[in-house]
């Protein structure tokens, strides 16, 4: 992972300006240690701070095409860039082995349209220096943040975190995600058009366990490219669980040779966090014991947890409650896991989006209602998890990815036959996940259920938090909460104490509202407040807040008829 901040059509004097990105990248500077690169001219400034995972010695930023012509700066990691090479680009005369490079001859060749080609995490700036035209893109997902803005003389700008524009760009807003920009007025093209949002052309698919099974492992197995020491999160959770395993079945090869020469690294090193006989800690453990993975649980006080809040949503950028909460103990464990020269890890997030995990489903009224959630929940990921899983472990310099939320995986998961992800008395939450994945991990891993990050590092973590909000946030206060914050007012104390931190690093309205501000039950979206009597007129984002929702967890005991195919 990265940090790129650029600026387009510039009215300053070169020498301010080239002197103000320095300043505005060096904000960044957490996310790329390892190099800092600058290109300016033309009123086009692109500056990088690089961290090096995919050619440590040569890849540096900014990236030039043939004769310097094109220009690229870019944030991210393109999985498939060299089965792209060999398909598209054996002509072109490629200066590294970085796998960004293949964004400029792709584009050399087919213009913007190359984009929906690339399977990976990225955002990223390409400037054409001979027809003076600029682009600007953005993963399917947002999996990498992005923003743009502009300053009071119309200069536009680009940065990888809100830091970088606060307090040069007056306008400041969240790229969109699976879209680019070419021009300067702020208009968007949507490039991701996945054809499973619409619910008729998922509702009579088949499901096959067998395509889930071998398109998760091949999504993982792509993903351990890395020319750097890399490892797992894990939680002990479902999710985290199936990745780590995944990734110490293939950890033992090196993915670039085609799996023929032994891997620089071969032992998999494996990181769960959790206060002192948190659930996530044992849970993680045994799964560890396993399958094998040289594991580091890494215990934090509440009081370290608290001392680093005001850090937390620095980074974060957000004042949104579940965020919050559940960043503190992942960006305490980021640090522990920088110490051990770790720069690359691998992470569970996106499967409840993606297979519908969250316990409030459980209340889903249908399988049309159901769909439509996962992709209301999966179009909102670069606000919430994404935003939480990259800047929590970029603030040390850790780039985390997500096989879950992998371009073509999403494609098997995505057009299952929803009705088969449901949930009923018979099967529980993520249930065709579970019996892909069951031979690989103990029993009572494979039927364990949902357990919010937030809450499994220790459910003191939360009532703590409660308690210091409660005693900080006067009920004078949240009455007239909308006097001192007249744009997303915030609902409750939890959320208002974390607005008055983010607004002391970040004053300015066009921040808070990079931030979404919504009503929430168990993670919910505001839409699925509607299900359900029990989720009306609570702000809770905790799903054991609900006790219908935090039920027992339960073997499932009658198989539904899915194909393995």
């Amino acid at each position: 992972m990265c940090g790129i901040v650029c600026v387009f059509d510039y009215k300053q004097e070169r020498l301010q300006m080239r002197q103000q990105i320095l300043d505005m990248v060096s904000c960044v500077r957490h996310r790329g240690p390892d190099w800092s690169g600058i290109y300016d001219h033309q009123h086009i400034v692109f500056a990088h701070e690089r961290l090096a995972i995919v050619d440590p010695t040569s890849g540096k930023q900014p990236l030039y095409g043939r004769e310097k012509r094109y220009v690229l700066a870019a944030n991210g990691e393109i999985y498939n860039h060299l089965q792209l090479k060999q398909k598209y680009c054996q002509n072109y005369p490629f200066q590294t082995a970085s796998d960004c490079e293949v964004i400029i001859a792709l584009y050399e060749q087919f213009g913007t349209s190359f984009i929906d080609k690339l399977n990976g995490i990225f955002s990223f700036a390409l400037y054409d220096t001979e027809q003076k035209k600029m682009l600007v893109a953005r993963d399917h997902v947002g999996v990498v943040p992005l923003y743009y803005g502009w300053d009071y003389r119309g200069s536009f700008y680009i940065a990888s975190e809100l830091k970088a524009l606060e307090g040069y760009c007056n306008q400041i807003k969240n790229f969109p995600p699976g879209t680019y920009m070419d021009n300067l007025d702020g208009k968007t093209t949507q490039w991701y058009h996945p054809k499973w949002v619409n619910y008729k052309k998922v509702q009579n698919n088949q499901t096959s366990i067998k395509k889930i099974h071998d398109g998760l492992s091949d999504a993982v197995h792509r993903q351990l490219m890395s020319d750097v020491p890399y490892g797992v999160l894990l939680s002990g959770g479902l999710d985290s669980s199936i990745i780590s395993a995944l990734a110490k079945k293939f950890s033992t090869k090196r993915i670039e040779s085609g799996d023929t020469k032994q891997a620089w690294w071969p032992q998999l090193h494996s990181f769960s966090v959790g206060l002192k006989g948190s659930p996530d800690l044992d849970a993680a453990q045994k799964v560890a014991n396993h399958i094998g993975t040289v594991h580091h649980p890494i215990e934090f006080t509440i009081q370290e947890g608290l001392d680093a809040i005001r850090q937390v949503i620095y980074h974060l950028e957000t004042y949104d409650i579940t965020t919050v909460r559940a960043s503190t103990p992942m960006f305490l464990m980021a640090r522990a896991i920088k110490a051990l020269g770790i720069k690359m890890v691998l992470s569970g997030e996106g499967a409840d989006e993606v297979f519908g995990g969250y316990l409030y489903f459980h209340l889903a009224p249908d399988a049309h209602e159901f769909h439509q959630e996962t992709i209301r929940k999966i179009q909102k990921l670069h606000l919430y998890d994404c935003l939480r899983a990259n800047k929590s472990l970029a603030a040390w310099g850790i780039e985390g990815r997500v096989p879950f939320l992998d371009k073509q995986f999403m494609e098997i998961a995505m057009n299952l036959d929803p009705r088969d992800k449901m949930i009923t008395d018979q099967r529980m939450e993520k249930w065709v996940l579970r019996k892909a994945f069951e031979s690989y991990l103990p029993d009572d891993v494979v039927w364990r259920q949902k357990e919010q990050f937030s809450d499994g590092v220790g459910y003191n973590w939360i009532d703590t938090l409660k308690e210091l909000v409660e005693s900080s946030i006067s009920n004078e206060m949240m009455q007239h909460a909308h006097y001192r914050f007249p744009v997303q007012t915030p609902r409750n104390k939890e959320e208002y104490y974390y607005r008055n931190i983010f607004e002391s690093h970040f004053p300015s309205v066009q921040a808070a509202l990079t931030v979404p501000s919504i009503p929430s039950v168990a993670c919910s979206t505001e839409t699925a407040l509607k299900w359900s009597d029990q989720l009306q007129n609570q702000n809770e984002p905790s799903g054991r807040a609900i006790e219908k929702i935090h039920v027992d967890g339960y073997k499932f005991q009658k198989p539904i008829e899915v194909s393995d195919a």
